[in-house]
């Protein structure tokens, strides 16, 4: 794809389904970049098949998956008719693994294809898919899934994606790959345990022709940036430069980590990516946290970059997957003007600093963290590490404190205030799990800091949709 016909707004992938196949497809209508997120994509279309697939979207999307049975067999496990009887929960599905079986992968292949598939339906826009590197697991079996959709971009952040263009190079041509994965205690002696994934496994018939989408890495730095860019082998097609600003992950200062008065890590100059920098650098390139205004992508241009990412104006638009209830919690916020966003530097179970939206009901709130049981039952932000025996284990910081110190190894320091980003997440969604005794798993609301854009959207375009923002954009 020429450099002249590269959007000039990425809608910023947010997950988990925030950035959904709706959202994506509203904004790849409309000509610009619309992402879905991929993160944890797996439980999402589980859950959406037994709340009884309303609209019947995923079955239409899964009629064209290229393996039939695989996508009945996924329906076949998850669909009711009709939905699950309220307050009943949801079925659980099996947690990663680096050796994961294989109703998990093909879930996770048959999730990503419909997401993308039902992005890309009905127009001729082009669509991406946004990954975590920190959740690495799925990840050859998720980004297969959005090839043999068609998937035009592929962007990843949160952490070094420098596997990611051969992966996908591999990928397209069905070859077998070994992605890295970091072990937790493991010497360098151990060497490096591998996810592996060889698409011929899945097939009977010949597989279809696959086209390799472009692959833009997330960054927050120009030495990263620099890096990566410098080895062919590395080199992704373009980047997107998240400063701190932005919602969701962060990455943490560089330099000593401080803190303010608030707990909230303290940013410096070194942590300011400006656009000519990264100009430098000879890639297309977007700027994202705190670019999402007229002005900001005025200076961005102006600076030599492509164009902006964008993700908080659409987090609370209509087409957005957020549940209504808390995105009109948060744009009520936004208009008496006391909506309070901070980073904190614990609450995520990836070691990343977080952005949360100060909300009652939510787990931002420490009562509410308080009183919620402790159990991690999706494992979506587990980590493997070496077990003393030399096999290998799972792990996750918001466990219960027991089993992740006595049981498993971990630092106690590692679980203060870490929230299960895995089930809030699905619940801001409003896919929340529903547990013994009517209680409701319950939600995080996560979005970057500068609120301009959507006080003015809200303001003046009450209900807006992903067009009135392109429209205040690109004005």
């Amino acid at each position: 794809m020429s450099d002249e016909h590269l959007p000039r707004i990425i809608q910023g992938g947010m997950g988990v389904a925030v950035s959904d196949w709706h959202l994506a497809r509203a904004v790849s209508r409309l000509g610009q970049l619309g992402v879905v997120s991929g993160t944890a994509i797996d439980l999402v279309c589980a859950r959406r098949l037994q709340l009884g697939d309303p609209g019947g979207h995923l079955r239409r999307a899964l009629a064209h998956f290229p393996i039939p049975e695989m996508a009945r067999q996924v329906i076949r496990t998850f669909y009711i008719p009709g939905g699950k009887p309220p307050g009943t929960p949801f079925r659980p599905v099996p947690r990663y693994s680096l050796r994961p079986g294989r109703a998990l992968v093909a879930l996770t292949v048959v999730a990503n294809f419909a997401e993308v598939y039902l992005a890309k339906e009905g127009h001729d826009g082009r669509v991406g898919v946004n990954y975590l590197r920190k959740i690495e697991l799925p990840i050859p079996f998720a980004c297969y899934g959005a090839l043999l959709a068609g998937a035009d971009h592929i962007l990843m952040g949160a952490g070094n994606p420098a596997e990611l263009p051969a992966l996908l190079d591999r990928l397209a041509g069905h070859r077998p790959v070994a992605l890295p994965v970091r072990v937790q205690g493991a010497a360098p002696a151990d060497g490096d345990a591998c996810v592996e994934f060889d698409p011929a496994d899945l097939w009977q018939a010949p597989p279809p022709v696959l086209r390799r989408p472009r692959f833009e890495a997330i960054v927050a730095s120009v030495d990263l940036a620099a890096a990566l860019a410098a080895d062919p082998v590395t080199r992704p097609d373009g980047f997107v430069v998240e400063g701190p600003p932005a919602g969701g992950h962060n990455a943490p200062p560089r330099g000593p980590r401080l803190l303010d008065d608030s707990g909230q890590p303290i940013y410096g100059e070194r942590d300011v990516v400006v656009p000519e920098e990264m100009a430098a650098v000879g890639l297309p390139f977007w700027m994202a946290g705190g670019y999402g205004s007229p002005d900001g992508l005025a200076a961005a241009l102006a600076g030599g970059a492509t164009g902006i990412q964008v993700g908080t104006a659409f987090a609370f638009c209509a087409e957005s997957g957020m549940a209504a209830p808390l995105k009109q919690a948060v744009l009520a916020r936004v208009a008496r003007g006391d909506a309070r966003v901070r980073t904190d530097p614990r609450v995520s179970p990836t070691g990343f600093p977080f952005k949360v939206v100060d909300l009652e009901g939510t787990v931002a709130r420490e009562d509410v963290y308080a009183g919620r049981p402790r159990l991690c039952d999706l494992g979506v932000l587990r980590s493997p590490y070496r077990k003393p025996d030399g096999s290998i284990g799972y792990r996750c910081p918001a466990e219960p404190v027991e089993v992740y110190q006595q049981r498993r190894g971990g630092r106690v320091q590692n679980t203060e205030g870490r929230r299960c980003l895995c089930n809030a997440l699905l619940s801001t969604a409003g896919y929340a799990q529903e547990r013994a005794g009517g209680y409701a798993e319950p939600a995080i609301v996560t979005c970057g800091t500068d609120l301009t854009a959507v006080r003015h959207l809200a303001t003046t375009h009450p209900g807006y949709t992903a067009a009135d923002v392109l429209a205040y954009l690109l004005h």
